[in-house]
This record gives structure tokens, C-alpha cells and sequence, in this order.
């Protein structure tokens, strides 16, 4: 019975789709007697037979010894590969019959194909890197700012990981002088109890640190988030289409047109930014409308940064001037104003000192606007003084090892209960553990890899 978790697996790792170019990766026990049988090389070598860490021109044949394509073969030893398997990594053309069949005759030769991130999977199984130094090759691929790219290579390099290793020795350290306290507990100048509550407190301040900036780390992971809020026939649409330079959405004088939240996303001076045009504000009794508005308030919310577009060419009622407020005065550091329709005459009577005078329909002042978000980004980001990305699982299970150290806090009285310290030190040890992979359970393991492309 072939074992499924050691059998040589293959898929390809470049994005499906036509292209100049797919790369295919077979690793495993088997992966060099499956290139063998699959490959023709020049001068009757064989793959299983050349050096390791060597490329090979050559061809695949299928069993009938028909040329399917010709390609690269990149054939490389373990344990000093990517997965520490045996691996051969195949150059063909990005045509996904050609692919397909690769693949296929790979599978007949005994391969089969490779589950979410069992590559990385492998990776972390064989030592040659851990849970966290894979979960951030994840990061690094769907990284959207730069930002997020250098935070999540660095952490492919093992700077998290080396900052999770140096808590691990610290509260090993603790228990190392909690177990001396209570083994020589007779002893009067054996007594650590003052050394084991500053490094749990140390600790806690640490992770409450990191802790405490997660909400502005997604910013840097997904993208930024900007909501064009705004009364109806503000010009709201006008200028979602005006930032994205293309017609997404519809535009018209008919108040109300837009009554659902429409999202477009680009890349914009290194950053992704996600547009979002909202419902218009106003009183109405149209429950579809209604929902819109409601939903435009809680992107409001939810937004990093908030366009407040304004009518210039008309007076506000006293419902408008209340919505506008109310939302300025609950985001103050998202807002940029927008006065728009400044190719009319402009009688509005809101004030606003830093607001920037736009024409949608004239094309007037919109690098201005754009000038301003880039600010506000740049400002964000540079708030953010962790230098660390941390993903929903990373973040619980340093939230474990909080509260496993806060329950340590009551036990410093005059007769310390170091059995029952060692207790919480060790359960919190062993979280951390379960954040590097050292502990964690199958399981967790396969749900962290689902989250994976089948190619990596």
C-alpha cells in the first residue's frame, strides 16, 4: 500500500493559461525514475543518471515514444531542495494540452497530483523551513503593497520566526527557574519568583505590542480601502470612474442611480487600492435604497480612507449638512473633501479649509485628489511600527499565550505555587510551539495549506 504523504507528487507551479512558458515540479522518492521514464535526453543520457543541480535541454515522450514537447529539465537532489525530497522541475510551453499531458504521463509513471501547498507542506515536514516561514510564501504571492512584499520576505527569511524563538527561550528560562525554586525551595537564596514575573510581564508587553497593530496590518495585506461617500448627484460615480480612468460605473442626473456598493480594485504607486462607490445619502422610502445607504455608512466604517464628495453648486439641506458632520466628526483622520462640479458656480455653504476643488466632467484637479490619497497612505502605513505581518491564526495563538501568562499573575503571592506555574509556562510554551509547526496538529497543519495554490 503506497503510502499517500511520501508518494512523488507533481503540478505545475506557474498560473494557468496561455504563456510563453509553464513550469511543472515533481518531487518525491520516485521523481527521478519518473522523469527517466517520461524524458529523452541528447547522447541516451538519462535524468536519474546526470549531476544534481544541473539543467538538461531534452524532450517528454509518451509511451508510444512520440515527442509531446520540448522543454527543460532542471534535476535537483535531496536533501538540498525545496521540499528536501528529490526534485525535477520541467520547462515546457504554457499550453495547457501540452501541460495536461505532462502531468498525465506523470501520474501512468506512478506520481500523483500534488494537494493545496504540499509542497511548502513537505517543506515544513522535512525541516527545511517552518509553519511560519511558509504561511509568509503564501503572504509574499498575494502580497498587495510593496509593504506587505518586504514584510512577508523578510519572514520567509525567518525574522518572525527568530522573534517567536527568542519568547521561546525567555519563558524557558522562566521555567527553567521556576522548576530551580521549587526544587530547592528550602534554600532562602534560591528564590527566582521576582526573575519568572518580569520575563512573564516582559513578554505580555511584547506580544501586546505586536498585538495591538494587527487591525492596520491588514492594510498593508490587502490593500487600501477607499469609500466614496456622498449626497445623491454628488458626482460620486463621476469620480470612481474619473480615479479608475475607465466607465464602471453608471451615470446619470437620476438621484439615486447608484443603490448598491460597487468595488473596483488597482494598482496605484505601489499600492492596491480598492475604490468603492456607495449609495447616495438621503432620506427616502425606498426600502432598496434604504439598504444602500446603509451600506454606504458602514463602508464608511470599515474604509481606511473616506472621499466625502460635496455638491459645490448647490446649498445644502439641513438633513445633508447633518450626515456630512456626523461623518466628519466620526472619521476626522480618513477624510479627504472633495468639492466637486467647480466648473459651476460654486455656492455651497459647508465649509472646509483643506477641501480640493474638483470637475469631474472637465477632468479638473483629479491627480489632486489622487496626490491626496497617496498622502493619506503614506500616512497610514507609517504608523504602523510593527515590522511584522501576522495572519488570523498567528494572532490567536498569541492571544493563547497571552492569556496563558495573565493566569500566571495571581499565583505571585508570599508562598509562590511553582508546580502549578510550570503548569501555565509549559501550556504556553506549547502554543508557541504550535505557531512555528514544532506541535501542531495534523489537522491545523492541513487546514493552513488549504489556504495555498496547488502549486506551491
Amino acid at each position: 500500500m503506497i503510502n499517500p504523504e511520501t508518494q512523488t507528487i507533481i503540478a505545475q507551479c506557474t498560473p494557468r493559461g496561455s504563456g510563453a512558458i509553464a513550469l511543472l515540479r515533481l518531487s518525491g522518492p520516485e521523481a527521478l525514475n519518473i522523469a527517466t521514464k517520461l524524458s529523452r535526453l541528447p547522447n541516451n543520457k538519462t535524468i536519474d543518471a546526470v549531476p544534481t543541480h544541473t539543467i538538461h535541454a531534452g524532450h517528454v515522450i509518451d509511451q508510444d515514444n512520440s515527442v509531446v514537447d520540448h522543454v527543460m529539465f532542471l534535476i535537483m537532489h535531496g536533501p538540498r531542495t525545496f521540499t528536501g525530497e528529490d526534485v525535477v522541475e520541467i520547462t515546457s510551453h504554457n499550453n495547457q494540452f501540452i501541460v495536461q499531458d505532462i502531468i498525465a504521463l506523470a501520474i501512468k509513471h506512478g506520481a500523483r497530483l500534488a494537494r493545496e501547498g504540499e509542497f511548502c507542506k513537505r517543506a515544513v515536514m522535512n525541516d527545511k523551513m517552518d509553519l511560519i516561514q511558509a504561511e509568509a510564501i503564501n503572504e509574499l504571492i498575494h502580497a498587495n503593497t510593496q509593504l506587505a512584499l518586504k514584510q512577508s520576505l523578510a519572514q520567509v527569511k525567518g525574522s518572525l520566526s527568530q522573534w517567536i524563538i527568542n519568547i521561546e527561550q525567555d519563558l524557558l528560562k522562566a521555567l527553567a527557574f521556576c522548576q530551580a525554586s521549587f526544587e530547592f525551595i528550602d534554600e532562602e537564596d534560591m528564590e527566582f519568583g521576582d526573575q519568572i514575573k518580569d520575563i512573564i510581564n516582559n513578554t505580555s508587553v511584547t506580544i501586546d505590542q505586536l498585538k495591538i497593530s494587527f487591525d492596520q496590518q491588514q492594510r498593508i495585506r490587502q490593500g487600501i480601502r477607499i469609500a466614496i461617500i456622498g449626497s445623491v448627484n454628488a458626482g460620486k460615480s463621476s469620480l470612481f470612474n474619473a480615479l479608475l480612468q475607465k466607465d464602471r460605473a453608471i451615470v446619470t442626473h437620476i438621484a439615486g442611480t447608484t443603490r448598491d456598493v460597487i468595488e473596483a480594485g488597482m494598482y496605484k504607486e505601489q499600492n492596491y487600492w480598492t475604490l468603492i462607490d456607495t449609495a447616495g445619502l438621503r432620506n427616502t422610502d425606498n426600502i432598496i435604497e434604504q439598504e444602500g445607504i446603509e451600506r454606504s455608512l458602514k463602508e464608511a466604517q470599515s474604509a481606511d480612507i473616506i472621499l466625502l464628495v460635496i455638491d459645490a453648486s448647490r446649498e445644502m439641506n439641513a438633513q445633508e449638512k447633518n450626515i456630512y458632520q456626523k461623518i466628519a466628526n466620526e472619521h476626522p483622520d480618513k477624510i479627504i473633501t472633495i468639492f466637486n462640479k467647480s466648473d459651476l458656480p460654486n455656492i455651497t455653504d459647508f465649509t472646509c479649509k483643506k477641501a480640493i476643488n474638483v470637475s469631474t466632467t472637465e477632468n479638473v484637479n483629479i491627480a489632486h485628489v489622487e496626490q491626496a490619497i497617496e498622502q493619506k497612505i503614506e500616512q497610514l502605513l507609517s504608523s504602523i511600527a510593527s515590522p511584522f505581518l501576522l495572519n488570523k491564526r498567528q494572532f490567536n495563538l498569541l492571544l493563547n499565550v497571552e492569556q496563558k501568562l495573565q493566569q500566571t499573575l495571581p499565583l505571585f503571592t508570599n508562598n509562590i505555587a511553582y508546580e502549578l506555574l510550570s503548569i501555565h509556562l509549559q501550556d504556553a510554551i506549547a502554543e508557541l510551539s504550535a505557531l512555528t509547526g514544532k506541535s501542531v496538529s495534523e489537522d491545523a497543519m492541513d487546514k493552513v495549506f488549504r489556504e495555498f495554490c496547488v502549486g506551491k
